[in-house]
C-alpha cells in the first residue's frame, strides 16, 4: 500500500495513541524509519490491557506491523515485550516465523520500559537526544491498540469508535472492557461489579502518571485504566498536596541526597534533566544558574523521583511539571539540539524492579487477573470530544437532530494536525457545541 494511503485511511479512520497524549498516529509513518517498535512494555503498574489484546489478536496485529513496515520501507520489525508476559510472547512466537524482518525484544520486568525513548534504547541501543522525536533516530513506536485500530481501520473500513479500559483495584471483579468512545467513567466501572471501598476515587491512567477523574467524564481515545482507590491511599494523597507545600517541605527537609538524579531514567540515558539540581535551586530560591530550570523541559514525568525514589517522600515530578507548564506560559523554548551524554555505566543497576514499585505504592494487593472481554458493552447515551489527541480539535458536520449510526464520522479533521472523530452508538444527536457531541439512543 502506498504511504499516503495509508496515512488517509488512518487519518480518517482516527487513529491515534492509543494512550499517553494521543498523537496522530498517521504523522508517524514516515519514510525515514529503518525500524518500526511495538511497545507492549506496560509501561504502568497493574495495566493489562495491552498484553491481553496481543495474545488474542496475535496474527490480525502481527500481520497489520509487518504491512506498517513494508509501507514505511523499514527494514526491522520490532515488538518490545516484557519477557513475564509468558502467555502474549507464546502466542507471538507462534506466527513470528511468517514475518521474517520482524523480532521479539524480551523485556526486563522494570519501570518505565513503555517509556518511548526508554524502550527505544532497550530495543534498539539507540538514543533519542534531549527534546527530540524517534524519527531522528529511525525510529517510530506504536503501541499494541493503536496497531489493532489500524488492522480495523485498513480490513474492516471500521474507524475508531470503542476503547478497552481496565478497571482494577477496589472493585469486585477486575475487568478489561471494551465500551464505546463518549460513555462515563462511572458507567464502565459498574462492569467491574461492586466498589468495595467508600467515596472511591478514581485514578484515571496508571498509578505512576495517571490523574484523579470525575465520575462523570468521558472515555476518550487515550483512557487505558481506571484505578478505584480509597481516599486516603497514598497515591491519592500524593496527588492531592499543593505545589506551594510541595516546595516548603523540599525548602525544609531535603537532605541533598540525590537518589531522585540517580535513579532517574532520562538522566541515566545521558539527558540533562537533574531533579537534585532543581530542587536545590527551587527551594532556595537560587538563580544564579538557570540551566537546573531550563532543562525542566527534558522530563519525561514518569514519577520515579517523587513515587519512588525520594525518602522524604518530596515531590520533585510535580515542582517539575509546574515549571514545564511556566516555561510553556511564558514562551520559553528548551534548548534546541542537545546532544545527550555518554548512557551511565550504572544504568544496569539502577533501574525500577516493577514489583518493588507496587509493593511500595501499595499495590501489590491489587495485581490481579483483569479478564478481556473483547466485545462492545453497549450504551444508550455518549458525550464525545472533539480533542480527544494532541493537535486541532475535529470540526463537526453533524447538528442537532441528525440520526447517526456507529462507524458514521460526525467531526472532520481540521486543518493541521487532526483526525476524524465518529459515532460510537447509533441515535440522535441531541448537543452540539466547539468541544463536544452528545448521542442519545432512541
Amino acid at each position: 500500500m502506498d504511504i499516503k494511503e495509508l496515512q488517509k485511511i488512518i487519518q480518517e479512520s482516527g487513529v491515534v495513541g492509543a494512550g499517553g497524549a494521543g498523537f496522530p498516529t498517521y504523522a508517524k509513518l514516515d519514510e525515514r524509519a529503518n525500524t518500526i517498535l511495538m511497545n507492549c512494555a506496560e509501561c504502568e503498574p497493574l495495566l493489562k490491557l495491552h498484553r491481553q489484546l496481543l495474545e488474542k489478536h496475535a496474527y490480525e496485529i502481527m500481520k497489520t506491523f509487518h504491512m506498517v513496515a513494508e509501507t514505511v520501507g523499514a527494514n526491522e520489525a520490532i515488538i518490545g515485550i516484557k519477557k513475564s508476559y509468558v502467555q502474549t510472547v507464546n502466542a507471538l512466537r507462534k506466527y513470528i516465523d511468517e514475518f521474517p524482518d520482524m523480532r521479539i525484544a524480551l523485556l526486563e520486568e522494570v519501570y518505565p520500559m513503555g517509556d518511548e525513548v526508554v524502550l527505544i534504547y532497550e530495543a534498539t541501543g539507540r538514543v533519542v537526544r534531549p527534546g527530540g522525536l524517534p524519527i531522528e533516530q529511525g525510529v517510530a513506536v506504536f503501541n499494541v491498540e493503536t496497531i489493532y485500530n489500524i488492522y480495523n481501520a485498513v480490513e474492516h473500513k471500521k474507524p475508531v469508535t470503542d476503547k478497552l479500559v481496565s478497571v482494577v483495584a477496589e472493585v469486585s471483579h477486575p475487568v478489561t472492557v471494551r465500551v464505546p468512545l463518549g460513555c462515563t467513567l462511572d458507567e464502565v466501572v459498574a462492569l467491574a461489579g461492586e466498589t468495595t471501598v467508600k467515596d472511591p476515587v478514581y485514578f484515571v491512567g496508571g498509578p505512576m502518571m495517571g490523574r484523579i477523574g470525575s465520575g462523570s467524564e468521558p472515555v476518550t481515545k487515550t483512557t487505558n485504566a481506571i484505578l478505584v482507590l480509597p481516599q486516603d491511599h497514598t497515591i491519592v494523597t500524593k496527588k492531592r498536596r499543593k505545589s506551594s507545600i510541595d516546595l516548603k517541605r523540599a525548602a525544609s527537609i531535603c537532605c541533598q541526597c540525590r537518589t531522585c538524579t540517580d535513579l532517574c531514567p532520562r538522566n541515566n540515558l545521558g539527558h540533562p534533566i537533574d531533579p537534585a539540581l532543581f530542587m536545590r535551586a527551587a527551594s532556595n530560591q537560587d538563580f544564579q544558574d538557570m540551566n537546573p530550570y531550563i532543562n525542566a523541559a527534558f522530563c519525561s514525568s514518569c514519577g520515579v523521583c517523587e513515587m519512588y525514589s525520594c525518602p522524604q517522600s518530596l515531590a520533585p515530578r510535580t515542582l517539575l511539571a509546574d515549571m514545564k507548564a511556566g516555561l510553556r506560559k511564558n514562551g520559553v523554548r528548551p534548548p534546541q539540539g542537545v546532544q545527550p551524554a555518554p548512557v551511565e555505566e550504572s544504568r544496569e543497576y539502577r533501574k525500577v524492579p516493577e514489583e518493588r514499585l507496587m509493593a511500595r505504592l501499595a499495590l501489590t494487593r491489587y495485581d490481579k487477573d483483569a479478564p478481556l472481554d473483547d466485545n462492545v458493552v453497549p450504551m444508550s447515551k455518549v458525550t464525545i470530544p472533539l480533542s480527544q489527541h494532541i493537535g486541532a480539535p475535529a470540526q463537526a458536520i453533524v447538528k442537532v437532530g441528525d440520526k447517526v449510526t456507529a462507524g458514521q464520522m460526525i467531526a472532520a479533521p481540521a486543518q493541521g494536525l487532526s483526525v476524524g472523530i465518529h459515532a460510537s452508538i447509533d441515535g440522535t444527536v441531541t448537543a452540539v457545541t466547539d468541544r463536544q457531541i452528545v448521542i442519545v439512543r432512541k
